[in-house]
């Protein structure tokens, strides 16, 4: 048997290596790890069911990350996506219930409503030389508000009196319902797949055109990515449009699933939103915004509630045990990039 000094030792080489590969692949490994373990202690976890269920649950925040991962791309933060996601539900319901719209009508509604919040956004930050937090923040507060006026601050469905005292009316038709309920051949439900391709879109431009490279070159450095040609504050702009319009079919898909307008529907999602788009600078160690990192985190946090759910963890734990654990990942993923750089 060969003594320890015979045995081979590692090199630096393959030590960095082991690193890097940790780095980029921590969040992930940790995702696995959940799953063999919640499946472990509760089979029916690992069923096709549940698994679209928690991705139909994780397909709203992933949402609404890929749309907050676009403005910190950029160099900002848009704190106002979730009373945007809110305020378009409401909008919605307030079309089809109140207008007696139909479909198409409530899901225009809501990417306008998106497209102003955007466009209020960026001309702030652009314009009036406001702070991209403090402008999204004073954003939220307007939109969180007025959401609450035409009804009141009721939840909005069929036969809800409104401020005025009338009582409404319309309903919500079966072709909305279904965007928020119904399943693509029976099996995967269509929020994931609007999730798929609106991901697909948002990859395919932030990592391979020119838009993409510019958003980021601005984030990165604004000064010099104007003093070479580009239009920075235009793409500002875009870029906050980009994500109202995000968070606006979040909100109608939403108002669809749950069939009526929901004051208090956007009360997590903002934290939810920030925690995944947050998780995606550290997944495939990448150390920046990236949009599919973004949605793997929603798919992270939608997993571990899930699981913490089925395996009847108290309530008032699930923060913790999701902060913890959210804390642990990062550290351990961001400390081990830096021992690879050395």
């Amino acid at each position: 048997m060969p003594s320890d000094s015979a045995l081979p030792a590692r090199s630096p080489r393959t030590r960095v290596s082991i690193r890097t590969q940790l780095e980029r692949t921590g969040i992930v490994l940790l995702l696995i790890a959940l799953i063999v373990v919640f499946t472990w202690r509760e089979p029916a976890f690992a069923s096709v069911d549940n698994l679209f269920s928690i991705l139909q649950a994780a397909s709203i925040v992933a949402l609404l990350a890929v749309g907050v991962t676009i403005t910190l791309a950029v160099g900002g933060f848009d704190l106002s996506i979730g009373s945007t996601a809110a305020t378009a539900q409401m909008a919605a319901s307030y079309v089809l219930v109140v207008w007696h719209g139909g479909a198409l009508e409530a899901i225009a509604a809501c990417l306008l409503l998106g497209v102003a919040a955007g466009l209020f956004n960026g001309l702030l930050i652009t314009r009036l030389r406001v702070p991209d937090q403090l402008a999204t923040l004073g954003t939220l507060f307007l939109l969180a508000g007025l959401q609450l006026i035409p009804t009141g601050g009721r939840s909005l469905a069929t036969g809800t009196i409104l401020p005025d005292g009338t009582e409404t009316t319309g309903s919500f038709p079966a072709a909305f319902l279904a965007v928020g309920r119904a399943r693509l051949f029976e099996v995967v439900p269509i929020p994931v797949v609007v999730l798929a391709a609106v991901t697909l879109v948002a990859v395919l431009i932030m990592e391979f055109t020119r838009w993409g490279r510019v958003i980021y070159a601005t984030g990165g450095n604004e000064t010099a990515a104007r003093l070479a040609g580009a239009l920075t504050s235009r793409y500002r702009v875009l870029a906050y449009v980009a994500s109202g319009v995000i968070a606006s079919l979040g909100g109608a898909l939403i108002a669809a699933r749950v069939g009526r307008g929901d004051v208090g529907a956007g009360n997590s999602l903002l934290l939810d939103a920030v925690a995944a788009a947050l998780i995606g600078y550290a997944v495939w160690g990448a150390k920046r915004p990236n949009v599919l990192g973004a949605v793997v985190g929603a798919i992270f946090v939608g997993v571990l509630l899930n699981g913490l759910t089925m395996l009847n963890a108290p309530y008032y734990m699930q923060d913790f045990i999701k902060g913890a654990l959210l804390v642990g990942a990062l550290a351990f993923t961001f400390s081990i990039g830096r021992e690879s750089r050395r």
